[in-house]
């Protein structure tokens, strides 16, 4: 006899509450993050949080999620007022929330992830029922993730999706969802909007998003409440707004994005090539299949895909973080395998997917951080000697000129927001003028925005000096708007390459889901 017990199943409530935020203000020392904002997320309503990195977004929902405790101000639940002190709270009270990074582990697999994120975990599991009970979860879900699947081995917009998952197992009635599409095409995002815009409107969920991708919030959104620097800039309800009303209450004036200006390149050379490029995944099964490509000096070529169609593994390879299993990469000619000293002698740069586990040593100082490539060479070092302030003198002139928000050039990088967290990156890859290939992989990840059209800007100006520049993203829009040409990656190969001015939507569409 089988004396395990099955897991007690997540708490229920029959409909979504009504949630109030009330002259919320919180302070961390003289830093004052949030000055009395207030928000009401009404019943079976699609709720946007709007405001650019720094706002104030991230802190009040933490503040509501029970991370934070507020300076002043309250929560009130169904007009009630409730203290929340912590996420097990917030989940008693039928909210939960979907964060920007990713928080399943790595070496567990789906089904064990589902069962970790139960807040009324007991010592014995009895596996056979609950993988019955998984099964039929997952089989009713709006998408599919491999039950048996480790976390490790899943794609980037696999594991967002996960993450949404799991609050609809655990029946939150309210979801807080952080730059939900950051890593899913248009056709996924429109997906997984579109479920919960179902649920909202049959009155079974209510949903509070931080976004920053205004067609998001033309489709799905009800209300939007918008925050700047700290404070409550506005609120409307979608229909009566103009998304130039939306970037007015954010920035404080209208803006519309900066115009992509290109200079016409009469005379171009090859700077990277790709012959015949095999790669694996971390689990030995090949991602990366005979893949042959070629970015001219002064062109932007963008790579359009699927999550987790072999895009990650070859931006790791050509930036030196996988071994390629075949194939050859050459840059001006000569073979290239991506050390340190080839990157720098050939003047590769790089901004790679999630920076702060890619490119920053988070506990490291923002002055540090911008010191990675150049902290081994005059002026920043004497020999074996480093000048630190050579190197915070240059770091002063850094932030200044990528506009990064930061205390200080010795705090923390991990302490910065997302979008400045990105600056930093960019600060370091982009201030040289002897940048000859920039390889960028979804540069704008939950920015912003004011930091999107920054890094927009700065990109094709680097085009525009000659510089060759293949840039891998998950947003279309992104990809039409910048490259020159662009190519489809499915299943590990190229099955579309077309001039932009060419390219032809709905093919491109077609071939990203692997038709």
């Amino acid at each position: 006899m089988n004396t395990a017990t099955s897991i007690e199943s997540p708490i229920k409530l029959n409909r979504p509450p009504d949630l109030q935020v009330v002259g919320m203000t919180k302070q961390f020392g003289r830093l004052v993050a949030l000055e009395n904002v207030s928000l009401h997320l009404k019943p079976g309503t699609f709720h946007a949080l709007l405001g650019e990195n720094g706002a104030g977004k991230s802190t009040l929902v933490k503040c509501i999620m029970g991370f934070y405790s507020p300076t002043a101000g309250e929560v009130r639940i169904d007009d009630r007022p409730v203290q929340i002190t912590n996420p097990r709270d917030a989940h008693r009270y039928g909210i939960g929330m979907v964060y920007q990074h990713f928080t399943s582990v790595p070496a567990m697999t789906v089904a064990e992830n589902l069962v970790l994120s139960r807040y009324n975990s007991t010592n014995l599991i009895h596996w056979k029922s609950e993988l019955e009970q998984l099964r039929s979860f997952m089989a009713s879900s709006p998408f599919q993730v491999p039950l048996d699947t480790p976390i490790a081995q899943l794609a980037a917009g696999q594991k967002q999706k996960l993450e949404i998952l799991k609050q609809l197992y655990l029946h939150s009635r309210i979801l807080i969802l952080d730059e939900p599409t950051s890593v899913l095409t248009p056709a996924e995002a429109d997906e997984v909007l579109g479920l919960l815009r179902e649920q909202v409107t049959a009155g079974d969920l209510s949903v509070l998003m931080i976004s920053h991708k205004f067609r998001e919030v033309t489709a799905f959104v009800d209300e939007v409440t918008v925050l700047r620097k700290g404070r409550f800039a506005g609120h409307g309800f979608v229909k009566d707004l103009a998304i130039s009303d939306m970037a007015e209450m954010m920035m404080g004036e209208k803006k519309d994005p900066t115009p992509v200006n290109k200079t016409v390149h009469t005379e171009s050379y090859p700077v990277l090539e790709v012959h015949h490029l095999h790669a694996n995944k971390d689990n030995g099964v090949e991602a990366v299949s005979d893949v042959n490509l070629t970015v001219h000096s002064g062109e932007i070529v963008g790579i359009a895909g699927i999550s987790g169609n072999g895009q990650r593994e070859l931006v790791e390879v050509l930036a030196g973080q996988r071994d390629a299993t075949a194939g050859e990469i050459h840059v001006n000619g000569e073979p290239y395998r991506a050390t340190r000293a080839e990157m720098t002698r050939h003047r590769v740069f790089a901004l790679p997917e999630e920076p702060l586990r890619n490119a920053c040593v988070p506990h490291m100082s923002v002055a540090e951080n911008m010191a990675l490539r150049t902290f081994d060479r005059p002026p920043q070092a004497k020999g074996v000697m480093l000048i630190l302030n050579a190197i915070r003198q240059m770091a002063q002139g850094l932030i200044q000129q990528f506009s990064v928000k930061t205390p200080s050039p010795d705090t923390p990088v991990g302490n910065l927001s997302g979008g400045n967290v990105q600056r930093t990156v960019l600060a370091r890859e982009l201030s040289s003028d002897q940048i000859n290939l920039l390889i960028a992989a979804n540069p704008c990840f939950g920015l912003d925005f004011a930091a999107v059209d920054f890094i927009h800007t700065q990109i094709v100006a680097a085009r525009n000096r000659g510089v060759a520049v293949l840039l891998v993203s998950e947003d279309l829009d992104e990809l039409l708007k910048l490259s020159d040409r662009i190519l489809v990656i499915s299943g590990g190969q190229f099955v579309y390459d077309s001039p932009t001015t060419e390219a032809d939507f709905a093919a491109i569409g077609q071939s990203m889901a692997g038709h």
